[in-house]
């Protein structure tokens, strides 16, 4: 048996979270709720679950508040957020698992699945999680990259560019660390796009800042700052050739 604690503000969603975990999933048991940093902060006084559900946005806080006052909980946390997409890309920036409300019963079923198995997200990976939420206007410092046996965090600065191996995608850094990461490169593009990413290519997206030259012959490519040639496909020819235009005005 498992024990939970639910913190949600909102009445209706923390009841029907609280309803589907008691009609579904007999092998949790919900010990108490709260709806504030503070009643959270009473009820984890008291006892420490196995699994929190921790809502992001709370009338007297944020569920990272609760997480300060108890750096040593060894709660596995399940985060539950309302439909946000930056909400969403600052989860996938930190690699750290959540629910969406509105949830199916197979993503709740995911999640505590998920829950069970994994380890408490660290304070680093948290803190990109906290910047990334707060400032969703600004380009992220950090991204959390999941490797077959770890999470590494990389500054987005360092990346020079990635290639798709099949479903996955290795990470080239500026200091020649190659990073394998079991993610396709279509959703790191989609994630990057807006800071100064360009997919050049079905296999290859590149950190514009680290492009020395686009060479127009051979089919067209680009040269880098660390010596890499990458093949630039004929559709993007064009915007790799409006963007170069627009960084050298």
């Amino acid at each position: 048996m498992l024990t939970a604690v639910i913190v949600d503000d909102m009445p209706d969603a923390l009841q029907l979270l609280k309803g589907d975990i008691e009609a579904n999933h007999p092998e949790v048991t919900i010990v108490d709720t709260a709806n504030s940093v503070v009643e959270a902060a009473k009820v984890l006084r008291k006892e420490q679950p196995d699994i929190l559900f921790l809502d992001i946005m709370l009338g007297d806080g944020t569920g990272f508040d609760v997480l300060e006052i108890f750096p040593d909980l060894r709660s596995k946390i399940i985060f539950v957020t309302a439909s946000d997409e930056f909400a969403i890309r600052a989860f996938k920036f930190a690699a750290i698992d959540y629910v969406l409300k509105p949830y199916s019963n197979e993503e709740l079923a995911q999640a505590i699945t998920k829950a069970k198995e994994q380890i408490q997200p660290n304070k680093e990976r948290l803190d990109i999680l906290k910047e990334t939420l707060s400032a969703p206007e600004q380009k992220p410092n950090k991204i959390s990259l999941h490797t077959l046996d770890k999470i590494i965090i990389v500054s987005l600065d360092d990346i020079v560019r990635c290639e798709s191996d099949s479903n996955n995608t290795i990470f080239y850094l500026k200091d020649g660390q190659k990073v394998f990461v079991t993610k396709t490169l279509k959703y790191f593009a989609d994630m990057l796009k807006n800071y100064q990413f360009l997919r050049v290519h079905q296999s290859h997206l590149v950190n514009v800042q680290f492009i020395s030259a686009y060479i127009k012959t051979d089919g067209g490519y680009l040269m880098l700052k660390n010596d890499d040639n990458i093949p630039v496909s004929v559709r993007k020819k064009q915007e790799v050739m409006e963007m170069l235009d627009r960084m050298h005005r």
